[in-house]
C-alpha cells in the first residue's frame, strides 16, 4: 500500500543442506571398481519484506509577524486612577494595533515627552525593575493592545529643577519610537509635568494591563 512506505526484499541464507553418500561406481581398469563420494550442496533462500516509514514532521511554523511600525499603532498615555501617593503617580501607556496585519512590540518603551506645541521635553525612560525579567515579544493581532505602566513624580523637583512652581513644563503628548520604523504620538491624559528631568520608570510591555 502507498502509505506503508518503501518495501525492500532481502535474500537471507536460511541454511545449507549437505547430501553426502551418493555413491557412484566407476569402472576401473583390470576389472576392479572404485567408489567415489560426491557432495551435493542445496541452498534454500528465505525472502523477508521490510517496510520503511518516512518520519512525520512535528515542528511548528514560526510566526511571520514583523515589528510594529509607525502606521500600525495608536494609543494613549493616561493616568491610573487612585495611583497617586508619596509624591508619585502612575500612567499607563496603551499601544493598539490599528492595522490589518499582525505585528509585535517588546521591551521598555522608547519614548519622548512633548509639550502642547510638539516641542521635545527632557525625558529619561528607564526600567522600573532592572534585570528582573526578560523582554517578551508581544504579538498583536489587529485590534489587540499592549500595555506598560510608568511611575513618576509630577510635583517633587529633582536636582537642578526649580523649587517653586512646576518642576518641568507640562507634557501633552508622548512620542513612542517603534522597532519596525518611525514613531507615533499618543496623548498624555491629563497633561502633566514629569519631574527629575522627565524620569519615567516603565514596566515591560505586556499583553494585559
Amino acid at each position: 500500500m502507498a502509505g506503508d512506505g518503501a518495501r525492500a526484499r532481502v535474500a537471507l541464507p536460511q541454511g545449507r543442506l549437505t547430501l553426502a553418500g551418493a555413491l557412484v561406481v566407476l569402472a576401473a581398469g583390470c576389472g576392479g571398481a572404485t567408489t567415489v563420494t560426491r557432495t551435493v550442496t542445496v541452498t534454500h533462500t528465505h525472502t523477508v519484506t521490510t517496510a520503511a516509514t518516512a518520519p512525520t514532521g512535528t515542528g511548528t511554523t514560526a510566526s511571520a509577524a514583523g515589528a510594529c511600525a509607525a502606521g500600525d499603532v495608536s494609543g494613549s498615555f493616561a493616568v491610573i486612577r487612585g495611583s497617586a501617593g508619596a509624591g508619585q503617580i502612575s500612567y499607563e501607556l496603551t499601544l493598539s494595533n490599528s492595522s490589518t496585519s499582525d505585528c509585535f512590540v517588546s521591551g521598555i518603551p522608547d519614548v519622548r515627552l512633548l509639550d502642547a506645541a510638539g516641542t521635545p521635553l527632557p525625558t529619561h525612560a528607564e526600567a522600573a525593575q532592572p534585570g528582573t525579567a526578560l523582554a517578551a515579544k508581544i504579538e498583536l493581532k489587529p485590534g489587540d493592545s499592549a500595555y506598560a505602566e510608568a511611575r513618576f513624580s509630577p510635583d517633587v523637583p529633582g536636582v537642578g529643577e526649580q523649587q517653586s512652581g512646576a518642576c518641568e513644563p507640562k507634557a501633552a503628548r508622548l512620542r513612542v519610537s517603534l522597532r519596525g520604523a518611525g514613531s507615533t504620538e499618543v496623548p498624555v491624559q491629563p497633561p502633566t509635568p514629569v519631574c527629575s528631568q522627565g524620569t519615567l520608570r516603565f514596566d515591560l510591555l505586556s499583553s494585559s494591563p
